[in-house]
Order: structure tokens, then sequence, then C-alpha cells
């Protein structure tokens, strides 16, 4: 009994710790390009034609 209820901490602390890794790791990355501040204007389609 007390080691199937450790084996369950272990899991759910296992978990815990892998989804504040991915939380760290994203706020860690820098901000994508096409993201708010370089959004595209509405002659900015004009360079890709050719």
């Amino acid at each position: 009994m007390l080691t199937r209820r450790f084996a369950i901490v272990c899991l759910l602390m296992s978990l815990f710790g892998m989804l504040f890794a991915i939380l760290v790791a994203e706020a860690g990355r820098p901000a994508r390009a096409w993201d708010g501040a370089n959004a595209c204007r509405p002659g900015c389609m004009n360079h890709f034609i050719r």
C-alpha cells in the first residue's frame, strides 16, 4: 500500500516537474517575429509578388 502511494506521488511530481519545465522554457524564449510589433501592414504583400 505504501509503495503504491509512493509511486503515485512520484508520477504526479514528475508530471508537475515536466509542466513547470515547459513553462520556464516558454518564458525564456524570445518573442516570435510575427507577433504584435512586426505585424504585416496593408502594403507589405507587394514585397512577395514578383
